[in-house]
């Protein structure tokens, strides 16, 4: 359910020391001969592109052309390695720094054209000035946007700040529609724990959704908090669809729980530069309170460096679904003009010595995609307790969650946004709501929703139907479209006709949880969005049923119980 989802970390191994002599002298025989095929076919690719431009019957778009080169090439290699020209380097600071300055607050496009406010940070200028979800962007500065994608709408709205902007959108649902706010610019802080808060089984709740350089700050404010409450008894930090981030951050956090002088993760890469062990800096503020963390395929690399170091230490019980499965580190490096190149330069081990990146970058299969290492060339490598963990597939949970598959209507109605427009409609209708983490779906909510969906305009994949028909066609061709047949088919296809109002009823259970969080997150913004998820959330289930049996969490990392 979590919606914040980036990523991290190569390692070529050296000749045995006994024979480093015949080694350096045979690497730098070969990196001569590569030195020199990389001048010829850089001289190649320069002559070929300078007769292009010269020649050519059409003007070229040199710009474009060369970044669709280097593009193409860097996709050869891996997914983590990119070129970031200098319009692009924004955005890429924003991940790594979590600031900007803007107006601060979520965009998106929707099909039908349009860009929409899709959720303000709380405490934002846009939230002060009161901008809502699904209000429609029409104009900027007096500028129409009728035409703009929401990566323009997205740069104007950006900007230095205390610089001035005005904009002005439509509004659904009211009587008076258009609206202008005129806005100064501030520095956004984009806040990388969500939500933190005691839950009713006391247990101290952290979702961190990104690592940023604000992260450790974050979660070790709500520890301290925790640490303050004598109430609290165990603690939960929830990764789940944390795509990860800065490496340092997950090692500050790491030493929150271990004791100080831990080694929590090494990085060995082609240069001995990049051969690095990192340990934890300061006393933990947590050093024996029960820890659980909630992890999915979502979660990687930073992440998985914090769920897969505690799991390795025995210091947490890891809860949800196998991880991303990424154990590749990147760095940047300076190009000309103000761009950078964003490059894979070693690969990380946690604690056990394993390491859990998935896909052999350097293996393609014949179709041309890459490797996935098999489950059944994967080592078994052992936790400071003697418990088996494997490498090369990401972590794998303690305790592992089986989440339910989005099935097709449900998914149509999130990807058509009908769950937005009617929790867009209901806010305009109601001015306030339960708190948080006490608000339901009622029957007589479900019902108006219901109602609200029209059917003339729903996009339903019918594929029982649509097997059926093809299934009917297939036997016809084939000459099996006998009157018994035919009357078998008549009879299928009223047994699995669709129908929406009842398939809605038979799906309210998932319905609930995404019309829900849209319209909590109308009120309180994306931290009660994430509290009112917790209801939901099958993987805190498992964390609180564990935590509440005496012993367990004991006998999961086989420890004994003081």
């Amino acid at each position: 359910m979590k919606r914040y989802h980036f990523k991290n970390f190569v390692l070529v191994v050296l000749g045995a020391l006994i024979f480093a002599p015949l080694a350096f002298g045979e690497q730098k025989k070969g990196k001569e001969g590569s030195d020199a095929a990389v001048i010829r076919n850089l001289d190649i690719f320069n002559s070929l592109y300078k007769e292009l431009h010269n020649f050519y019957v059409d003007t070229l778009n040199a710009k474009k052309h060369i970044e669709t080169a280097i593009n193409s090439m860097l996709d050869e290699i891996d997914p983590y390695t990119e070129y970031i020209s200098d319009e692009s380097q924004d955005d890429f600071m924003v991940i790594s720094t979590g600031e900007y300055g803007g107006i601060g607050s979520y965009i998106m496009q929707r099909k039908g054209g349009g860009v929409y406010i899709s959720g303000p940070y709380a405490g934002s200028p846009a939230a002060r000035a009161g901008l809502k979800c699904g209000d429609q962007i029409i104009m900027i500065d007096g500028d129409s946007t009728a035409t703009w994608t929401s990566d323009q709408v997205s740069k104007r709205l950006k900007g230095q700040a205390n610089t001035q902007i005005k904009v002005t959108v439509k509004r659904p649902y009211v009587a008076d529609s258009i609206l202008s706010f005129t806005f100064t610019r501030e520095k956004i802080k984009l806040n990388p724990v969500t939500f933190y808060g005691v839950t009713k089984d006391n247990i101290g709740y952290i979702a961190l959704n990104t690592y940023n350089e604000h992260s450790a700050e974050g979660v070790k404010k709500a520890l301290l908090e925790f640490k303050a409450n004598p109430a609290v008894r165990a603690v939960v930090l929830d990764l789940s669809g944390n795509g990860g981030g800065l490496v340092d951050e997950a090692i500050k956090i790491l030493g929150f729980f271990l004791p100080k002088g831990t080694e929590v993760l090494t990085t060995k890469g082609r240069s001995t530069k990049d051969f690095r062990v990192y340990k934890t800096s300061e006393a933990p503020i947590m050093p024996d309170m029960p820890l659980a963390v909630l992890i999915d395929g979502g979660s990687a690399s930073a992440s998985e460096i914090t769920a897969g170091a505690l799991q390795d230490l025995d210091r947490a019980v890891i809860i949800g679904g196998r991880s991303f499965g990424k154990g590749l580190v990147q760095t940047t490096r300076p190009l000309p003009f103000n761009s950078l190149l964003k490059l894979t330069i070693a690969k990380y081990y946690i604690p056990s010595g394993r390491l859990i990146q998935e896909i052999d970058y350097s293996q393609r299969n014949p179709d041309g995609s890459f490797k996935h290492k098999p489950d059944s060339l994967c080592n078994v490598f052992h936790t400071a307790n003697g418990r088996e963990v494997r490498d090369g597939g990401g972590i794998t949970p303690d305790i592992k969650i089986t989440f339910p598959e989005v099935n097709r209507l449900v998914f149509n109605i999130v990807r058509d946004n009908w769950a937005f427009d009617y929790a867009t409609k209901y806010a305009a209708e109601h001015p306030t709501i339960a708190p948080a983490g006490e608000f339901k779906i009622t029957d007589e909510i479900f019902e108006d929703f219901k109602k609200f969906i029209d059917p003339s305009k729903f996009q339903y994949d019918k594929l029982c139907e649509t097997g059926v028909s093809l299934l009917r066609k297939t036997a016809e061709s084939e000459g099996y479209m006998t009157d018994s047949v035919k009357a078998e088919f008549d009879k299928l296809e009223k047994m699995l006709k669709h129908d929406l109002n009842r398939d809605l009823d038979r799906n309210r259970g998932q319905i609930e949880c995404y019309l829900s969080s849209e319209i909590v997150k109308r009120y309180y913004y994306d931290a009660g969005e994430c509290e009112n998820e917790l209801k939901f959330d099958k993987a805190m289930d498992a964390a609180v049923e564990m935590f509440a049996k005496p012993g367990e969490y004991e006998r999961i990392l086989k420890k004994k119980k003081k």
